[in-house]
């Protein structure tokens, strides 16, 4: 049995601006837990490839995917499919943290920064 803890993995930020630690990635997926800090927020940004699920663990925030904008808080799942501008924004007063599910795996190639 494979089991990994969170306190095994270390930080780092990632081409978005966020912390992230990294529980898996092979050829087919990835799973991550992410963190903004209150009143700091992703930079916009698409993957050309990866579609991503994000599962709001704890905090709230607001979720911009295209033109779309959602309050978003713990127990709430978002689908973002691939090529669609997104950010997320910690609007809360607690850090927000997610997991973050990528199919195929996250990449800094497959991320790029936009304006939305």
């Amino acid at each position: 049995m494979n089991m990994i803890s969170r306190d095994e993995l270390k930080p780092f930020i990632t081409k978005d601006k966020s912390e992230i630690r990294e529980f898996y990635h092979s050829k087919k997926m990835s799973l991550v837990e992410a963190m903004v800090e209150i009143g700091q927020a992703t930079e916009c940004h698409i993957h050309e490839k990866s579609e991503e699920i994000y599962y709001i663990l704890e905090g709230e925030g607001l979720m911009e995917i295209e033109n779309d904008k959602a309050q978003v808080s713990k127990d709430q799942a978002i689908i973002i499919p691939p090529r669609n501008r997104h950010r997320i924004t910690n609007n809360g007063n607690t850090q927000l943290r997610f997991l973050c599910f990528c199919s195929p795996p996250y990449s800094d190639e497959d991320t790029l920064i936009e304006d939305i």
